[in-house]
């Protein structure tokens, strides 16, 4: 061979080692050019409200996503676009039974959602599900990941899956999951899901957005009875004993207790004798059996018209949140708050004054402004 061949064949070589690397295939990147282009294209596009929402009630997913992306936003401005979405959607909601799952971590709340969506989605329903994930303290994001966790469910067409990180709100719910409910009802969705994160604080702001309230518990976790499910109980509408199949006649003793123990308590609002019943969300027993339930618990509170007065009360408790919250926002972002709070903050430190007084002394130089 020539010397110009050599030079040509070594010249990837490195000489002054024993190794060389070969320069090596490129390799595609994890998501496509095509979608990347897209989502691009789409996020410099600012899209007005009337746009937003009439893509929502087409039922277009990502003018939806878009748009309760709005109202999660703590920025002011997205704020009030967000409410004038919400406004223009407000006639075209209401019309979807509204069902809360709640439960201790473990209890399979998020395949009992799966298996009841997939089970609502043969029969033609839409299906959107709001699952609310603890957030890090650290980040504030979700840390669950409950989409990943309903893989059919996610890739079903007639099926919508938000999951949102609680951001430290009450009762594991977050802030804007009433407003998200009121955009997924106006997109077309028949049937929405709000899934607690229940590890064991009030799940009251939960109850206060559903039309039913369903708990789930597992046999055989120590005293069924305790205090810290007392509270929940008493909201429930239904009670339903999950991975029944695993040990049936634990199950059939945890059920019967869990029975006993609602003879105790006063008959509910909604004069709605309470179910208790057992399920697995693993081998979809029992599964048609709460859809069921709560079908007929909706038409007994339609019925009697308690179902119309639960939702005005709802209604009105969003009222008073809302001015609770709108004053947290303006106290907080009033101009110079900051440097107060942080002189007052030190001025605490150093035991110069108590924290009810220094609390005092902002608030009131906040109104006197």
């Amino acid at each position: 061979m020539s010397e110009e061949h050599d030079k040509k064949l070594y010249s990837n070589f490195d000489y002054d080692t024993a190794l060389s690397v070969q320069g090596g295939v490129k390799q595609p990147g994890q998501v496509s050019d095509f979608y990347l282009k897209r989502v691009h294209s789409q996020k410099r596009v600012e899209l007005t409200v009337e746009q937003l929402v009439d893509g929502i009630l087409r039922g277009d997913r990502i003018m939806l996503s878009r748009a309760i992306t709005l109202v999660e936003s703590s920025l002011h401005a997205h704020q009030q676009k967000a409410q004038r979405v919400i406004e223009q959607c407000l006639p075209h909601s209401g019309h979807s039974v509204r069902l809360g799952i709640t439960g201790v971590p473990g209890a399979g709340k998020s395949t009992t959602i799966e298996a009841l969506g997939k089970m609502l989605t043969s029969l033609n329903h839409k299906v959107a599900v709001l699952a609310i994930d603890p957030s890090s303290e650290r980040s504030k994001g979700s840390i669950l990941g409950d989409k990943t966790r309903m893989e059919e469910l996610s890739t079903d067409p007639n099926a919508f899956i938000r999951p949102s990180p609680s951001a430290g709100s009450l009762g594991g719910v977050a802030r804007k999951t009433r407003e998200i409910i009121l955009l997924c009802e106006a997109a077309g969705f028949d049937v929405v899901i709000v899934e607690t994160v229940g590890v064991g604080q009030s799940e009251v702001a939960a109850h206060s957005m559903v039309d039913f309230f369903l708990l789930l518990q597992l046999a055989n976790q120590g005293d069924e009875l305790q205090g810290i499910k007392r509270g929940i109980m008493e909201m429930a509408d239904m009670i339903a004993i999950n991975k029944a199949d695993i040990d049936q006649t634990k199950s059939e003793l945890a059920a019967q207790q869990y029975r006993n123990a609602l003879h105790l308590f006063p008959m509910p609002d909604s004069q709605w004798a309470v179910k208790v019943m057992l399920c697995s969300a693993y081998s979809k027993m029992g599964i048609q059996e709460i859809w069921n339930n709560v079908m007929e618990y909706v038409a007994f509170t339609k019925g009697t018209g308690y179902f119309y007065r639960k939702r005005q009360q709802q209604n009105l408790r969003i009222l008073r949140e809302s001015i609770e919250s709108s004053l947290k926002d303006r106290f907080y972002n009033a101009p110079g708050m900051e440097e107060r709070i942080e002189r007052a903050s030190q001025d605490i430190l150093d035991s110069k004054v108590s924290a009810y007084t220094a609390a005092e002394q902002l608030i009131e130089d906040y109104f006197r402004k």
